[in-house]
């Protein structure tokens, strides 16, 4: 054979040899996954709902894949320092974060700009828990003005227009935007006075300084079952479980009300779906122990497994809905 033949049948043949060990890296690392230990991102401080949860999870993940799970507190920027290190991430599934309603729906539209883009950055894997709100007054108001259901609320609210106000974790919270929103679909006038956190805002409420809040059922429920406070009525389009006697405000006759408070685990886009898949299994599977039904229920949830995509279309439908929210409350954080 030609000398020159020879040369270039080499070439061909550690082109081929090249390419297959260029390829093979990939494929063999979404076989492996879980290839090291993963990072679960919580964006907030330690102790919350959302840290505890994570915490629980990354043990039963854990020791479903053989790897350890460790969970980093990454909060500031309303959770959008931590969400950010998961959008960035390498796409293989290795990068978990512990997302909001907050800041996967709400933040983007109350900052005017994000380290992320939250449709295109973050693939949703699974739903944690989901939360209602709950519109809770103050008692010795509402048992002196005679205030037992939404109906009376709206109507001394009509009465005594600008008069009432309302108390909230911060500008641009839960709270504060189911008030603005509670005084657009039932026509009232009260004011918003935020607070720095819950605690403060119920400690408010509990001490006459405001008339009424919205807050989460977990952690309304023990002052509703101390009889501290009145609850009229829940704030999304179904009654929870945890307190079915309580109406949702749409059964009220309040319109075009329907929002809560959600949590669940995302990583970052672009991980394979098989992963994707895989750890939805896994988180549900974990969330369907009787331990986990009672941390839950301890937190107020009625939430069930679902699939990735049922939660994608969750954060989808949210993302659009708390756009028109912000608007009408006119908060903006930057």
């Amino acid at each position: 054979m030609p000398n020159v033949l020879k040369v270039l049948l080499g070439f061909a043949v550690l082109s081929v040899a090249a390419l297959v060990s260029a390829s093979a890296p990939a494929q063999v690392q979404e076989e492996a996954f879980p290839a090291r230990p993963l990072r679960f991102i919580v964006p907030y401080p330690p102790g919350g709902p959302l840290d505890t949860a994570a915490r629980w999870l990354s043990e039963r993940l854990a020791q479903s894949l053989g790897q350890a799970v460790v969970v980093e507190n990454r909060s500031g920027a309303g959770g959008n320092i931590g969400a950010a290190i998961v959008a960035k991430a390498r796409p293989d599934g290795h990068s978990l974060l512990m997302g909001a309603v907050a800041i996967n729906a709400v933040n983007p539209w109350l900052y005017s700009s994000l380290p992320f883009d939250p449709e295109r950055d973050f693939a949703p894997v699974a739903l944690v828990a989901s939360v209602p709100n709950v519109l809770i007054l103050n008692r010795d108001f509402a048992m002196t003005n005679g205030i037992r259901s939404v109906r009376d609320f709206i109507d001394y609210a009509e009465d005594h227009p600008g008069e009432l106000n309302f108390a909230s974790g911060g500008n641009g919270s839960a709270g504060h935007l189911a008030g603005e929103l509670f005084n657009v679909r039932a026509g009232i006038n009260t004011l918003h006075i935020p607070y720095q956190g819950a605690a403060p805002a119920k400690l408010a409420l509990l001490s006459g300084e405001v008339d009424f809040m919205f807050d989460n059922l977990a952690s309304a429920a023990p002052l509703i079952d101390q009889e501290k406070v009145v609850a009229l009525a829940v704030s999304t389009a179904e009654r929870s479980a945890l307190l079915p006697g309580l109406p949702t405000l749409e059964q009220e006759g309040v319109g075009k009300f329907d929002i809560g408070t959600w949590f669940g685990v995302f990583t970052t886009a672009g991980t394979p779906d098989a992963v994707v898949s895989r750890l939805n299994r896994l988180v549900n599977e974990a969330l369907a122990e009787p331990q986990a039904r009672e941390m839950l229920r301890g937190m107020g949830s009625d939430s069930t497994p679902g699939s990735p995509e049922d939660f994608s279309r969750l954060v989808r439908r949210d993302l659009s809905r708390y756009r028109e929210i912000v608007e009408l409350s006119n908060a903006r954080l930057n």
